[in-house]
């Protein structure tokens, strides 16, 4: 794959985000024009290893071909390409953009050099195509005469929408927001995935002829039980809305809140009318402080810094990580190394460091005396391993105690698991993590017809684990429909 001695002869280059200073002035994609012949040169340092270990289960979940269109770009055969990466990923432009690239982590290449640029190369060929015109609705010859509904148009529903359509059945998705494309849409912000390229796929999905219903919140203003009367199968697909809380002093004041509720009121206001009606919670001269990090965390950080904000802070609980992979995080296993996201750089060249602080425990909120929000106090603490079990446990600093400013406290703490009406009107059952049960592979619910894909089944996760789920439901419905 590639060119054989490619990656002895070639250096990892990625492709750059746009200039920091011009990017916090508006809210386009961070992404810079695709360059082809350095994409060429990328994937020739694919190597012929083998084993594709970005294939595995420590790798991509879709199973992308990867050193089949990374062969096929070095050999400038793109619309080839393109059709290796639609044949197991139904939604490219959307993991090209947002997803951290597990394959990279689990590249062979990544055993002694720099990985291949994989997720570059991902991002190039849909975009092309895209712009070629390679990509058309996929219509399906027949039509079998079943109905299936889906709730929730996330990955994992749109991608099994496309699925169970092209196999004949007529699909319904309902979307309780104004817009479809669920987490896509509103919980990721325009700097990493801007709507026009949700609402391209989804156009292409209704001239195929999924059917798409908005501001239908299936258990409230739209019943579930008809729906389950009027439709041969249900899929919930609701994601993990359910935002993790933190139950300390203070916690009602204003100016405290969950960081979806900041990410999805910014970009209903920015493509309403580009912020100008002012339903949004701005960060603008605020002094911000984000706890909790990961991809969530960096959207709060850059969007408020795109507010305008007085100085913006971010709490990470766990220690830093390190530089490089730690004896017990072998590859192909995700490297869980020190990262340098975008927000974090942006931030870095607006206030001259890095946002985050890390071992940072919140303790409580202080109130500027009209029920605002003024302060928050931390403490630091530290992690020790339990020498029976192994476990890591946390431990505070005696005198470690810190007043931060804050006007703003935006809680990017994770996700516990889906909201519960729609389970609940219809006797599903529940794990233990409180998600919908079903088992990985099978899907069904303990409610006859109705089954269940993406993070409300198996907990927050990847968007591409979406998409890989999404199809794995849509492959067993269409088993039982046509049972």
């Amino acid at each position: 794959m590639g060119k054989v001695t490619g990656f002895k002869e070639f250096e990892r280059k990625t492709a750059p985000y746009r200039d920091v200073t011009e990017r916090l002035k508006d809210y386009g994609e961070i992404y810079t024009a695709h360059d082809e012949a350095q994409l060429n040169t990328q994937g020739a340092r694919c190597m012929d290893c083998g084993i594709p270990f970005c294939q595995s289960n420590d790798g991509c979940p879709v199973d992308n071909l990867i050193p089949e269109w990374n062969d096929l770009v070095y050999n400038n055969r793109w619309q080839d390409a393109n059709e290796r990466l639609h044949s197991t990923n139904n939604f490219p432009e959307f993991t090209g953009r947002v997803c951290p690239a597990p394959c990279e982590g689990a590249c062979v290449l990544g055993v002694i050099e720099p990985a291949v640029t994989i997720k570059n190369i991902e991002c190039a060929i849909v975009d092309r195509a895209f712009d070629e015109g390679w990509i058309t609705a996929k219509k399906s010859a027949s039509r079998s005469g079943k109905k299936v509904a889906i709730v929730g148009s996330g990955p994992a529903g749109l991608a099994a929408a496309e699925q169970l359509n092209e196999a004949g059945h007529d699909v319904t998705v309902y979307e309780r927001a104004d817009r479809i494309g669920g987490l896509l849409m509103y919980g990721i912000p325009n700097m990493k995935l801007e709507k026009a390229v949700i609402d391209r796929r989804v156009d292409l999905m209704r001239e195929a002829g999924i059917q798409f219903e908005v501001n239908a919140d299936v258990g409230n203003n739209v019943d579930v039980k008809e729906v389950m009367t009027n439709n041969d199968a249900l899929l919930l697909a609701t994601g993990a809305t359910t935002p993790r809380d933190l139950a300390v002093e203070g916690r009602d004041l204003n100016g405290v809140h969950f960081a979806m509720e900041y990410l999805t009121a910014n970009t209903k206001s920015l493509l309403d009318s580009n912020l100008a009606d002012g339903n949004y919670i701005s960060a603008k001269d605020k002094n911000v402080v984000v706890i909790g990090g990961g991809d969530t965390g960096t959207d709060c950080i850059g969007t408020a810094l795109r507010h305008g904000c007085k100085s913006v802070v971010n709490f990470e609980l766990m220690p830093t990580p390190p530089a490089e992979r730690a004896e017990n995080n072998p590859w192909p296993a995700w490297p869980h190394i020190y990262r340098v996201d975008y927000g974090h750089a942006e931030a870095e060249k607006v206030q001259g460091e890095d946002p985050r602080t890390y071992c940072k425990l919140s303790k409580n909120f202080s109130d500027d005396g009209n029920g605002n929000v003024k302060s928050v106090t931390s403490v630091e603490v530290e992690w020790e391993a339990d020498e029976e079990t192994g476990r890591w446990n946390m431990k505070e600093i005696a005198g470690s105690e810190k007043v931060w400013p804050a006007d703003l406290v935006l809680l990017a703490m994770g996700f516990l698991g889906p909201e519960h009406y729609i389970s609940e009107a219809l006797g599903v059952d529940t794990d233990d993590r409180s998600n919908y049960k079903a088992e990985y592979g099978n899907y069904a619910t303990s409610v006859k017809g109705v089954f269940t894909a993406g993070d409300c089944r198996r907990g927050q996760s990847l968007v591409v684990w979406g998409i890989n789920e999404g199809r794995g439901a849509a492959e067993v419905i269409d088993g039982y429909l046509k049972s």
